[in-house]
């Protein structure tokens, strides 16, 4: 067979299970909703890796598939690069979105929308697929903006919440401002270089970059690669969650569990990682854009590993890892460590698939409480989800020799060489960043699976009853609702408690769920130390990702560092990373199994601290208030001034006046009286001849 159509098979596979799944999901059963996806889902995973043999056997194609539009000079095409940064994402992709759908068996069974949501799962995959296989920018947004349509269709699943509607709008609006820069960027590329195909624009940059400059404000300019990449990072900054466009991420765990993982892990906010590194031809002309991806990059990591502290919803801890562990893959791509980034975004899809499908076990486990505070000792009860998300956690938080430490440590030493502006206040961030992370991670885990047995007692979340009979669509920020099958009906906004009733007890979940769990496992322990030396040292990458390493030499730099992945981690431990790791763990050891009292007298004498961590620095209402509200100024002041005012009020009533009022005068001069009429032609004859004489 054909290469070309082993390309097709990668994303029409997943499409065509989508199809089935969603136009039939009324009529078919749900073994066959869940096995056409499944089956599509394998066969892509299937040829990506038969695709990246080939690749590595030195095989890349870059090509159109066919031409969608001619308008003018331009040319828009649909069309696929294949090459080593290509199949690392669609291998990326296809194996942790196979184990969810595989995992989503066991999580749905008893959802009335079972059919439907293994549609949008397919759709997804699909839709992510298409955006990394792209070799121009118009097929790039078109798979940009459909991840982001899936997405909000799933956050929304649970449609009869107010809270979840109110979670997808969110996300909805918030990457549309993401992509309003996004699309003035790709604008940009259209505009100067006449094409967007990748390798057009990368070849002609050069020359642009150093002569070429656009009008800002006034007579301020700006570098033309320079305003393209921060326009379209700001794309990346909504996809991928970076500050201040990071408010819909935690908000989307609204959806169920299993999407929450695909979008964390391997989908949506993968894809600004991905973009940037696929621009890095265009990145590497622009220091300036490099040190604006580093400081929001950097901020991201550490301050959103501060709210990760003080969650007690299971799935919300682990949201708030996924932002800070995006702003460590986003200083990576500021300081031009390309490669690394990626590297650490291949890592961290597994393990934290892993720990979101264990977040899902455990939920299953206790009925559907979501509250840590209600769990405690589950070790016992569930020990593979315990292993499992020990592992999880583990990778997480950089142990030596599990797949976190290789991408993460390099992430932290690539940093410590850049030079670029911003790099050292990025630097800080990143190293404060492994013992916020150990500790909030190790807090949650500690408070799960050992300690005091809190399970059957009175929730301490009983205030979300009162929440879901209100309905309140913001409450959700401070107490997730509970996620489980019956979000769909009644039972959840009458304020139903879900959790296990006193006496009982919690149980190890089925084979499809642990399943996956145990596939993702591994690649999370092993792949960092397969996968170090070859892509980040090695040729791996080739051609794929571009560095100016005579201007960022970052990676040449720290590769004289590296002296093999066994050196590497058995050095580890003289490092003040490891220490400050082991640090945040035993501080959540210490606080939460042996001095509980400790953390709640914190907490009230620092108590404007924690509301400021509770309200997420206030990022919520202040897009409210400003954002939200200041379009609700504006929008009354077009009605009332422009749509009531001067349309209804100038423009067709004052010609109703205007007309009523001609006719009022013209009326004065209809009397039925001759002489009236022969004083009328007078005065028009004078005024004739007055304007001939004047003209004459």
């Amino acid at each position: 067979m054909e290469m070309q159509k082993l390309y097709l098979m990668v994303p029409l596979a997943p499409l065509v299970g989508a199809i089935i799944a969603g136009l039939f999901c009324r009529v078919i059963p749900r073994w066959m909703a869940h096995t056409v996806t499944i089956a599509g889902v394998a066969v892509a995973c299937f040829v990506s890796f038969v695709i990246f043999q080939d690749v590595m056997a030195g095989n890349t194609y870059n090509g159109p598939v066919y031409q969608w539009l001619t308008s003018g000079e331009y040319r828009f095409e649909v069309g696929f690069l294949i090459d080593q940064l290509t199949v690392t994402m669609m291998l990326v992709v296809t194996s942790v979105s196979l184990m969810v759908h595989i995992y989503t068996i066991g999580y749905m069974q008893d959802d009335p929308g079972y059919n439907r949501f293994f549609s949008y799962i397919s759709l997804f995959t699909f839709s992510m697929l298409m955006l990394v296989m792209s070799n121009n920018f118009m097929q790039l947004f078109f798979g940009w903006e459909a991840v982001g349509l899936v997405s909000y269709l799933l956050i929304g699943f649970w449609y009869t919440r107010p809270t979840a509607i109110f979670a997808n709008l969110k996300a909805f609006l918030v990457n549309r401002v993401g992509d309003f820069g996004f699309i003035l960027g790709i604008g940009l590329v259209l505009t100067y270089f006449g094409t967007l195909d990748y390798t057009a624009v990368f070849a002609k940059a050069p020359s642009l970059a150093s002569e070429t400059s656009i009008a800002l404000f006034g007579e301020g300019r700006v570098a033309l690669m320079t305003a393209i990449c921060i326009l379209l990072f700001i794309g990346a900054m909504g996809k991928s969650a970076q500050v201040p466009l990071h408010v819909w991420l935690p908000d989307s765990m609204e959806g169920p569990t299993p999407i929450s993982a695909l979008i964390h892990a391997a989908t949506m906010v993968t894809a600004g990682i991905f973009m940037v590194a696929r621009m890095s031809p265009l990145f590497e002309l622009s220091d300036t854009a490099l040190s604006f991806v580093v400081v929001i990059g950097s901020i991201t990591a550490l301050f959103m590993g501060f709210l990760g502290v003080i969650q007690n919803d299971i799935k919300r801890v682990v949201a708030y890892s996924t932002l800070s562990q995006l702003g460590y893959m986003t200083v990576a791509l500021g300081v031009s460590a390309y490669s690394v980034a990626i590297f650490h975004l291949m890592t961290h899809a597994f393990f934290k698939a892993l720990l979101f499908l264990g977040a899902g076990s455990v939920i299953i486990g206790m009925h559907h409480d979501q509250d840590i505070r209600n769990m405690g000792g589950l070790r016992k009860y569930m020990p593979i989800t315990w292993i499992t998300s020990l592992i999880g956690s583990l990778a997480l938080i950089g142990t030596p020799f599990f797949a976190g430490f290789y991408s993460k440590d390099s992430i932290i030493e690539a940093v410590a060489l850049s030079h670029l502006p911003g790099s050292g206040f990025a630097y800080f961030a990143v190293m404060a960043g492994v013992f916020v992370t150990a500790f909030y991670s190790f807090r949650m885990y500690f408070l799960v699976f050992h300690g005091e047995e809190r399970f059957g007692k009175v929730p301490h979340h009983a205030e979300t009853v009162a929440t879901a009979k209100a309905g309140h669509a913001s409450a959700h920020d401070d107490h997730s609702a509970h996620d489980d099958a019956h979000h769909a009906s009644d039972d959840h906004d009458a304020g139903h408690h879900h959790g296990l009733a006193p006496g009982q007890k919690p149980h190890e979940t089925p084979w499809v769920v642990t399943l996956p769990l145990v596939m993702l496992a591994i690649p999370s322990v092993v792949i960092g130390y397969i996968g170090i030396e070859p892509m980040l040292f090695g040729d791996f990458f080739k051609q794929s990702i571009f560095v100016d390493s005579g201007a960022h030499p970052v990676m040449k730099e720290l590769a004289h560092h590296f002296h093999g992945a066994f050196a590497m981690a058995t050095h580890a431990v003289t490092t003040a990373v490891f220490w400050l790791a082991f640090l945040g763990v035993a501080l959540s050891w210490f606080l939460y199994m042996k001095r509980p009292d400790i953390p709640a007298a914190i907490k009230s004498r620092f108590g404007a601290l924690y509301t400021l961590l509770d309200n997420k620095y206030y990022f919520d209402k202040f897009n409210d208030v400003v954002f939200a509200g200041g379009a609700r100024l504006l929008g009354r002041g077009l009605w009332k001034g422009g749509d009531t005012g001067l349309i209804d009020g100038v423009i067709v009533s004052g010609a109703v006046h205007l007309v009523g009022w001609l006719s009022a005068v013209a009326r004065l001069f209809q009397t039925g009286h001759i002489y009236h009429y022969a004083f009328t032609m007078i005065i028009g004859v004078f005024v004739l001849m007055t304007l001939w004489v004047t003209r004459a």
